[in-house]
């Protein structure tokens, strides 16, 4: 029996007044509108068990059809509208987003996109790094400029235990390799700690990555959607993390690359380099949240953590302009008050009444 994970429903029609976009958009909260995360497929080769858990997303699993995606035009023409409004970074993920086919020509038509400045996006993109070594070189070429790989451990009994397809470390390690050739750099590499799972990897890792160019970040094992069985008590929490970490090798914080920043930072005191960490259970940043996000087919989440998205695809579908298109973003973010990981609670808004979190593998990381 084929089966899916239901997404709730968005309006079939945003209304919303036309708007010419003046770059400075903020939400209830103040925050500013930075940063567009956009899932360009809801397909991986991986089965990690904190996202895409294989008891799931089997082979009875009914991913969306390629007419439901957006295609790459609509996808420029909102991201384009998206930075009109104040966006200066894109990141694309999925899924794994270098399952897409012909995902380079999606890169070019992004990198030709300019802020109100005149200014080039900051453009990145997350891939588990199993298709890397072959696309690197291309995706260069085509104008992206940084690359984040989810690697979770060193050890290859270990990793392959997360990323349930017996994919092997040496693979994503050669991917980060030929991303570093290709100039795709400052390189991040981003490890979900999972307590009892891979937790006793944080130390290889550093160790690893330590006086590398890359910067290594250790990610708290989140409550995102319904499907990865998440519990309290499987978190390692980041506080844990510096200190077996500064017990073998001393670290100190330092201050963070911009405001927003999603990862607190620290330094090898020994000048070995950095690492960062994503502390979004025990260490919440809301406050600083910048981030939109946007579905593969075409809904805007304004956090993570949501239970429904808005329809834009019902817009560009339906013959809107990109002021009507503008308006209706403009009315979103306006509107936005998420703060979810600061409460964490049922009471969390649009959370408490039984409604279903998106999954991490609909709108990305």
């Amino acid at each position: 029996m084929s089966k899916t994970i239901p997404i709730q429903p968005a309006p079939a029609r945003l209304d919303a007044a036309p708007e010419t976009p003046r770059g400075l958009l903020a939400d209830q909260l103040a925050r500013p509108l930075r940063d567009l995360r956009i899932s360009i497929t809801d397909r991986c080769n991986f089965r990690c068990v904190y996202c895409m858990p294989k008891h799931v997303f089997d082979k009875d699993y009914v991913y969306l059809p390629h007419s439901a995606l957006l295609s790459f035009e609509e996808i420029t023409r909102v991201a384009r509208v998206f930075v009109a409004h104040g966006v200066e970074k894109i990141r694309l993920t999925g899924g794994e987003p270098l399952l897409r086919k012909n995902m380079e020509d999606l890169v070019a038509m992004l990198a030709a996109l300019r802020t109100p400045a005149g200014q080039p996006l900051d453009l990145t993109l997350t891939t588990n790094g199993a298709l890397l070594a072959k696309k690197a070189r291309g995706l260069k070429a085509a104008g992206l400029q940084r690359i984040t790989v989810s690697l979770d451990a060193l050890d290859d009994a270990t990793f392959k235990r997360m990323n349930d397809v017996d994919f092997a470390v040496a693979d994503v390690l050669d991917g980060i390799a030929a991303a570093h050739a290709a100039g795709l750099g400052p390189i991040k590499i981003n490890m979900v700690v999972k307590r009892g799972m891979n937790d006793d990897q944080v130390l290889p890792m550093a160790r690893h990555f330590k006086a590398t160019p890359h910067v290594l970040r250790f990610i708290e094992y989140m409550d995102v959607g319904a499907s990865n069985g998440w519990r309290m008590d499987e978190v390692l929490p980041s506080a844990e993390i510096v200190r077996r970490i500064s017990a073998d090798m001393p670290l100190e914080p330092i201050a963070p690359n911009y405001s927003g920043e999603t990862a607190s930072r620290y330094r090898y005191r020994d000048g070995g380099g950095e690492i960062g960490l994503i502390s979004s259970v025990t260490q919440a940043f809301c406050q600083d949240c910048t981030r939109a996000r946007l579905s593969t087919e075409g809904k805007l989440y304004t956090c993570l953590f949501a239970s429904s998205g808005h329809d834009l695809r019902a817009l560009l579908r339906g013959g809107a302009s990109d002021a009507e298109l503008a308006g209706a973003i403009g009315q979103i973010w306006r509107g936005r008050a998420d703060r979810y990981s600061e409460l964490r609670t049922a009471a969390t808004p649009g959370l408490g009444d039984g409604a279903r979190k998106v999954e991490m593998s609909y709108i990305g990381g």
